[in-house]
């Protein structure tokens, strides 16, 4: 190992600080390396996320410091995502971005196509490690990559949605929890069914029971979000897609509009499922709901087992795959990391970026239950072993990472101008339909006019 990389960034820290009271005596070998410190290439990263995320950037950091003394990173940290989201778009436009960043899944295509990122394809495809063919899966090219090949950012990691469930509630009902293996996935309408089964109002009741009152609802089956990646989840299951093949919201087809009512149809018909407003009456989240028993299941984020693992829940936790329409389907996303086309250290930069992507970085939130591998040597029976932790992970979740996503999870790029898109026509369109209209009113007209926006961020 060379010199400088037993030299710990605290002791330097500490002989920096020495060097400031006169005649402070220093050795040969420490004045060289304050000497290289001090004339190190500093570059920013900026980025958002709560404790668990600052405190795992800011313990990269310290490694990457550690493994050399020509580099210094300074993290430039924002906790609201997408408060950062638009801080960075200030920035870039005031030429003051950092050297390097986290990009929302979202704004990933925008700045790719503005040229605010830096093509980083050839470093990837040269790189001893991460050039390698397999070495991250393959889903990852396909967000990663733009038509014609070339990658402007490299995925911080995978997250997708499946189904948490109260174990002792099925215990109780008789009913076997659904799992990750392609027979244990339910398919819609044995979903419905048990959901029913689940669903009790205050006189002991089902849905289908004869005087089931559906005002006075006592514990809810499922809890199933209404944004995009659970809504893009169920399109896809059913056969569509919610981006096309030519980069174009797929929303007005009709598998795409079957699964959106089928989703709302939770609520409105079958009763199983909250509307929004009776959570917010509650003041109770699904994590909440799940362990008081007023709820059986939530088809969450993979990062919810974060908080919601058998460690943190007085009741038994199990972990399932979303219900399949036609086929299992799961949207696969996480942010970016990217070099900023506008840093005066580029080099210094993707060597920062280059070390994210290494085990390390991913392993550390791995642990905690907040992110998946996209690595393909962590879902290997040894790498499997270097993160997978009791009380964290439940008994089957490495089938959720080993067989299911490589298999049913699907990755989903998000094209220019979608932010907008969404935001003016795609987000009131769920929030309509999620309200009880129908979906065939109301989806035809919000995608053609969101996807007008889109065509417009082309030209």
């Amino acid at each position: 190992m060379p010199m400088q990389k037993s030299f710990s960034r605290r002791h330097l820290l500490k002989v920096m600080g020495a060097t400031a009271a006169a005649g402070t005596f220093i050795s040969p070998r420490e004045a060289m390396l304050l000497g290289l410190a001090q004339n190190a290439t500093n570059i920013t990263f900026g980025g958002w996320g709560g404790v668990a995320e600052d405190e795992g950037v800011k313990a990269a950091i310290e490694a990457f410091h550690a493994e050399q003394t020509d580099i210094r990173v300074e993290w430039q940290h924002t906790p609201d995502a997408g408060e950062y989201g638009r801080v960075l778009l200030t920035n870039i436009a005031g030429g003051t971005s950092p050297d390097t960043s986290f990009i929302l899944t979202d704004q990933y295509e925008t700045l790719r196509q503005s040229g605010a990122l830096l093509d980083i394809t050839d470093q990837i495809a040269s790189d001893e490690l991460l050039g390698q063919p397999d070495y991250f899966m393959a889903q990852e090219a396909m967000r990663c990559a733009d038509n014609n090949g070339r990658w402007h950012g490299i995925g911080s990691c995978w997250v997708a949605h499946h189904l948490y469930y109260n174990a002792a509630v099925f215990e109780e009902a008789g009913i076997t929890p659904p799992g990750f293996g392609d027979d244990e996935i339910w398919d819609w309408d044995n979903f419905v069914a048990i959901c029913k089964q689940l669903t009790v109002d205050a006189n002991g009741k089902h849905p289908d029971d004869a005087g089931f009152d559906k005002e006075n609802i006592q514990r809810w089956a499922i809890d199933w979000p209404k944004w995009w990646m659970p809504v893009g989840a169920a399109v896809h299951s059913n056969g569509g897609k919610y981006i096309t093949d030519d980069g174009l919201i797929g929303l007005d087809s009709p598998e795409a509009i079957e699964a959106i009512q089928r989703l709302s149809d939770l609520t409105y018909v079958h009763n199983v499922a909250p509307r929004g407003a009776a959570l917010t009456d509650l003041g109770m989240t699904n994590t909440q709901m799940i362990e008081s028993g007023r709820l059986a299941m939530g088809a969450d984020g993979s990062w919810a087992l974060s908080w919601m693992n058998p460690s943190l829940m007085t009741v038994p936790m199990g972990t399932g795959a979303l219900p399949k329409m036609k086929q299992p389907a799961s949207i696969m996303q996480a942010h970016f990391h990217s070099v900023m086309a506008g840093s005066k250290n580029p080099e210094a930069a993707w060597q920062w970026v280059r070390f994210l992507s290494t085990p390390f970085y991913q392993t550390q939130f791995l642990k905690i239950g907040l992110w998946i591998p996209s690595q393909n040597a962590l879902m290997t029976p040894e790498g499997i072993a270097s993160w997978v932790t009791e009380g964290i992970h439940t008994p089957n979740y490495t089938q959720f990472v080993t067989d299911y996503l490589p298999k049913h999870g699907v990755a989903v790029r998000l094209p220019a101008g979608y932010i907008e898109a969404s935001n003016d026509y795609i987000t009131p369109a769920f929030d309509a339909v999620f309200a009880g209209e129908p979906a065939e009113k109301i989806m035809p007209d919000a995608v053609k006019a969101a996807n007008e926006v889109i065509m417009a961020a082309r030209e």
